[in-house]
């Protein structure tokens, strides 16, 4: 059985280990990394799994995944370049961060999987991409897909494209909660309490998702199913694109995708 360390076990970290705990691996298989210590306690309590130092889950571990926010990323791969070889395979988990720098910073060979995660990991329900380095071959690319299989879905990409993939994906939930999070408060400017508000919105978008993950119909036909001639929805509708709501979210995707970019490029090579 693949030995797994997760260097990093905020919610992303947590979310990974529980699903390759439910999807069967053993915990005895499974390793994290934890600065503070009363999170690594009650992780274990939780869990079962061990929390280790970096050098014991780099001896250990023949899969490290890098979960760790991306300015704390170069004490550890400074600290990593000692202690691993290219038999251990890197899945990194840090947005923006390419696979290139892994490549410079690690002894040479190391085969490096980037992967763009996003929070539903924590319900079972991620979207992942993911993408190989220049020295991670299809084997690699299946063990990293059969992992983040136990947590959701995953789709392969070239890694040039794992900007755009942070800015729609990675970030994406966090639309949909502002989404939510705006139409509760409409509600309650109509006379609703926040209660039923909240029941009607959250059911509505639960709905809604699995309708288009079902019928696998295009969202503007769903959307005209809707949307009568004369009624409500149409009015609704045309205040939404007066107020350029659709030109909005487009701007707001491409800021998250530059500052993907920005976040890479601040880690290159001078």
């Amino acid at each position: 059985m693949t030995r797994i360390a997760v260097l990093g076990a905020g919610k992303v970290g947590e979310a990974l280990l529980a699903g390759l705990l439910s999807s069967g691996r053993s915990a005895d298989d499974l390793m994290f990394t934890e600065r503070y210590p009363e999170r690594a306690a009650q992780l274990t309590e939780q869990y079962g799994v061990s929390s280790v130092g970096v050098a014991e889950a780099a001896k250990r571990a023949d899969v490290l995944v890098v979960a760790v926010k991306p300015q704390d990323i170069d004490p550890l791969l400074v600290e990593l370049n000692e202690l691993i070889t290219t038999r251990t395979l890197v899945v990194s988990m840090c947005a923006g961060l390419p696979t290139q720098l892994y490549e410079r910073c690690l002894p040479a060979g190391v085969p490096v999987v980037r992967v763009m995660p996003n929070t539903p990991m924590l319900v079972g329900e991620a979207m992942s991409a993911v993408s190989a380095g220049t020295h991670a071959t299809e084997e690699h690319l299946t063990l990293v897909e059969e992992m983040l299989g136990s947590v959701g879905k995953v789709v392969k990409l070239p890694e040039a494209q794992q900007d755009a993939v942070t800015a729609l994906s990675g970030s994406g939930p966090a639309y949909f909660f502002y989404l939510v999070e705006a139409m509760i408060d409409a509600g309650i400017l109509l006379g609703l309490p926040r209660a039923v508000a909240e029941q009607l919105i959250i059911q509505s978008a639960v709905g809604a998702s699995t309708m288009l993950a079902r019928t696998g119909q295009h969202p503007v036909t769903l959307r005209e199913a809707v949307t009568s001639p004369g009624g409500t929805t149409i009015n609704a509708i045309r205040e939404l694109e007066k107020h350029g709501v659709r030109a909005a979210l487009l701007a707001a995707i491409e800021a998250a995708r530059d500052r993907s970019v920005e976040l890479g490029k601040a880690h290159e090579e001078d």
